[in-house]
């Protein structure tokens, strides 16, 4: 018989998140999870359901009755729309201005889409020029695009333009909102935006698990008449909507310690007010930039594009980046996070999401980056 592994007791290493994420999770949050479990067909179960659309309608704001948490970190809920929304042969169209871009590209690839792209560099927006430009030329399907670009710290302004363009042509908008949501305005609604997808890990202060997803009515009506099933069973919304729509038939198991972690961080959400919270979080990233410019860093998209909950700043001249954030995580138990895929060694990427936007983290970030560079003789 095979002898059981020789183990200790779990004891992870306490950090400081202050990378793109997970960010630090609201003591509130924590407590709740150590909360009894039940069923997930049982009716105060049932209620908690409701008070997380509920939450999750005024977080996104949004009316959209197809407001749920999918069961899943954010790349669920990210493949849970495009798998759904996109049909085999249709055209879809996705920006090349970031790493999230490119995932965008291989999800609509599986659901059978044919990819064509609208094109910036990394660490610029989209262009509404540009996208008119692509819509002319391809005649797409299904758009997608990111709001907040994790990788290169680009937010997408002047949303509603691009969701005209896209409706001019008839075509469904996806909305990549994983690290705007909760913590930089968004406005499904106002903006039209047909599908947004997040994930709890970011600017919600939540643990990965159960992640946001809202689909307006159009859209689902397009989704419940597809002329192909949906190649995931286990995120088809049509099989879906029977558990979180009026039925609430059995469909999974639902991650009911994850659906009460995001119910206590949304309430936060509401306590907190949804403009204040972008305030706290717009105030505290201004403290963060302004330190790092005086230690030598810079922006790395301009100004006008910045995105408060996720800072890519560019690493110095003279500046081993694996050395620096090697010398936070050893020396003071911080996380902080290099750059992806173009930007590779190029940038930091410093989260200030959620639980994390606190003036002493930022202090405390600050202090250790300024040793970590006196640790290499980099002279500011």
């Amino acid at each position: 018989m095979q002898q059981p592994p020789e183990t200790e007791p779990l004891n992870p290493p306490e950090r400081t998140l202050m990378g793109p994420g997970p960010s630090e999770v609201h003591p509130r949050v924590l407590r709740v999870m150590s909360a009894p479990l039940i069923g997930h067909l049982d009716a105060a179960f049932i209620e908690i359901m409701d008070e997380v659309q509920e939450l999750l309608r005024y977080t996104f704001q949004t009316d959209n009755k197809w407001t749920i948490p999918v069961s899943g970190t954010g790349s669920a809920s990210m493949e849970t729309a495009f798998a759904n929304v996109v049909e085999p042969g249709e055209t879809v169209l996705v920006p090349t201005n970031g790493y999230f871009g490119g995932r965008m590209e291989s999800m609509a690839e599986r659901a059978g889409g044919d990819v064509v792209t609208v094109d910036a560099p990394w660490g610029e927006p989209l262009q509404p020029d540009d996208v008119a430009a692509a819509f002319d030329e391809h005649d797409p399907d299904v758009f997608g695009f990111v709001h907040a670009e994790t990788s290169t710290g680009v937010l997408q302004p002047h949303v509603s333009e691009l969701t005209s363009i896209a409706h001019e042509h008839d075509a469904y908008v996806i909305a990549d909102t994983v690290t705007s949501l909760g913590g930089v305005e968004l406005r499904v609604d106002e903006w039209d935006i047909d599908v947004a997808y997040s994930g709890g890990q970011k600017c919600l202060s939540c643990p990965p698990g159960a992640s946001p997803l809202t689909v307006n009515d159009r859209t689902m009506e397009k989704v419940l008449n597809r002329d192909t099933e949906v190649r995931s069973w286990y995120l088809d919304l049509s099989l879906l909507e029977g558990y979180w729509g009026e039925e609430r038939a059995y469909h999974h198991t639902a991650p009911i310690t994850n659906v009460y972690a995001l119910r206590e961080s949304l309430q936060l959400v509401a306590e907190e007010g949804l403009e204040a919270r972008w305030e706290r979080h717009r105030e505290m990233a201004t403290k963060l930039k302004t330190g790092l410019e005086d230690l030598g860093f810079e922006l790395n998209p301009d100004d006008e594009f910045w995105l408060p909950s996720l800072n890519a700043v560019r690493v110095p001249d003279g500046v081993d980046d694996t050395e620096l954030l090697d010398y936070l995580k050893r020396e003071y138990d911080i996380e902080v996070a290099s750059g992806l895929g173009a930007l590779e060694g190029e940038i930091l990427r410093i989260g200030c999401m959620g639980y994390s936007a606190r003036p002493q983290n930022i202090e405390f970030l600050l202090a250790a980056i300024e040793d970590g560079l006196e640790a290499q003789g980099f002279d500011q």
